[in-house]
């Protein structure tokens, strides 16, 4: 600090009020001398060179801190979304433009005012005198309207070994039209791995495997059962490749009318047959892209060799043509039929098959990704209630529901059950009866309970067997005898009694165990 030292009795020799002195990084230092004379300004120079160590003097627009804080400002102020920021006590320190057109307030009518007057949903100022402080994403009533919140703390001093000292938070609110525009946005510009919600064990090295084949050439052949996501997968597959930039097209083998199989699939020569035109077939269409041929089972057995000719040397040739065409094409099929039975049956080519499962995914039903199901209604519902400006939210036991049940439909009927759920939703909160479900999947195999032939026991434990195991499975998804009497028709004293005989008591959620332990 011996330069500034100097530099300072430069300026007092000079007689300059000095407001603001900076360091920076790499030895600069900054002043702030505001009002300075062009004529005092140039004798100044001159002299402040002649201190030892000084290598240059000019002048900036900004001090680095007041730039900083400028540009700071500035892009707190232009952001759409309403962004607050509080002090210990809960009092508004500083409020966007955003913000202050909600409130319908100026600066001056809106400082220090208590941010919980305005504000539903969530106590602030019991978070705000917590011992601890963790960021929070819940949602918030703002003037009656509803927002997905993100508060975040501000704890000081940030770079010290003491205890850190709560100084307020900042709270930046989203609405549900800006959020929906946000989700359309990135489902445009996101990859479709990015899309591919897998959060279970099983799906993350599924989407694993499918990255590293999407980079080869060789056909991929996709199976699952039906509703778990095959399109999505080979979409994905494809804009994960080299070809991205090409066509991806699709079609689905077992819609294709066998007379008009043959000219979708390679294309027609005018005069084919009577009134047929020039046209191009789907892998012609697709030249240097992704052909997704949707359950590839389904193709009819006269094409599967013209199709087994493709594979092999990119040549075929169009309906009622002499030459040859030749595509770069790459091939990815789906299937939720067993192809092995199929070419034992004698209706799918062996040779095919080989052919097409050089690389192979196969899709687990939702039923074996439990730990994907909440994201995903999760995710579904964002999608559904953005057209409503509405925010949706699920029970404690609604996720019960939704984990419990076994969705045969997979992924699709989950999407569809939740629309329709969205769709007919009176409040904010979706309770289990909101869910609509097929009433014939309550049977004896949805339940893992089956009776055969050489089934030993009387009636009576055979249906005493059952309906505790209706009982166990409904009760974490209705986690009272009157929500679960309800369910099933009969009287919650009769549920409670059920319940008593049969042992059967409420598992406590993880939050619930935790402060029990506290």
């Amino acid at each position: 600090m011996g330069i500034a030292h100097e530099i300072l009795d430069v300026l007092v020799q000079y007689k300059i009020d000095l407001t603001g002195i900076e360091t920076g990084p790499d030895g600069q230092i900054y002043l702030h001398i505001p009002n300075l004379e062009f004529d005092k300004f140039q004798d100044l120079m001159p002299n402040i060179r002649k201190v030892g160590g000084v290598t240059d003097v000019s002048t900036i627009a900004y001090m680095p801190q007041e730039r900083e804080r400028q540009e700071l400002l500035t892009l707190v102020r232009t952001l759409p979304e309403p962004i607050i920021s509080i002090d210990a006590r809960g009092h508004i320190i500083v409020a966007n433009y955003a913000a202050k057109r909600i409130f319908k307030l100026s600066d001056d009518e809106i400082k220090d005012r208590p941010l919980k007057q305005w504000i539903k949903g969530f106590n602030i100022n019991k978070w705000l005198n917590q011992n601890t402080w963790e960021p929070q994403t819940t949602y918030i009533q703002l003037k009656n309207h509803t927002y997905l919140c993100d508060i975040m703390p501000i704890n000081l001093p940030e770079a010290s070994d003491e205890e850190p000292v709560m100084a307020g938070a900042v709270l930046t609110f989203k609405s549900p039209s800006r959020l929906g525009k946000q989700m359309i946005a990135f489902n445009q510009t996101a990859g479709e791995f990015d899309m591919i919600i897998s959060e279970s064990p099983l799906m993350k090295k599924l989407i694993r495997q499918a990255k590293k084949m999407s980079q080869l050439d060789a056909p991929i052949l996709i199976s699952g059962a039906t509703g778990t996501g095959k399109n999505l997968l080979a979409k994905a597959c494809h804009q994960h490749s080299l070809r991205r930039d090409k066509p991806f097209l699709t079609l689905n083998c077992g819609s294709l009318p066998k007379e008009a199989a043959e000219s979708e699939l390679f294309g027609q020569t005018e005069g084919a047959f009577e009134g047929a035109r020039e046209s191009k077939g789907i892998f012609e269409q697709a030249e240097g892209g992704t052909v997704f041929l949707d359950e590839i089972g389904e193709l009819d057995l006269s094409l599967q060799t013209k199709f087994l000719g493709l594979l092999q040397n990119g040549r075929f040739r169009k309906v009622g043509a002499e030459q040859e065409v030749r595509v770069d094409v790459r091939i990815i099929c789906s299937s939720q039929q067993n192809l092995v039975k199929k070419c034992q049956q004698g209706t799918f080519r062996q040779d095919l098959y080989y052919r097409l499962d050089v690389l192979s995914l196969e899709l687990p039903a939702l039923r074996d990704r439990p730990l994907d199901i909440l994201p995903l209604a999760e995710h579904f519902i964002a999608r559904f209630s953005e057209p409503q400006k509405k925010y949706f939210t699920l029970s404690k036991p609604c996720q019960n529901l939704l984990t419990q049940y076994q969705w045969p439909g997979n992924v699709r009927q989950l999407e569809n059950t939740l629309f329709k759920a969205v769709t007919l939703l009176e409040g904010e909160v979706m309770e289990p009866e909101d869910i609509q479900l097929p009433e014939n999947d309550v049977s004896f195999s949805s339940f893992g309970y089956r009776l055969d032939e050489n089934f030993s026991g009387s009636l009576d434990e055979a249906v005493k067997k059952f309906e505790s195991e209706i009982l166990r499975r409904l009760y974490p998804a209705y986690p009272s005898s009157r929500l679960l009497g309800r369910k099933l028709g009969i009287s919650h004293t009769a549920i409670a009694n059920k319940l008593r005989d049969y042992g059967i008591r409420r598992v406590p959620n993880k939050s619930e165990s935790e402060e029990a332990g506290c």
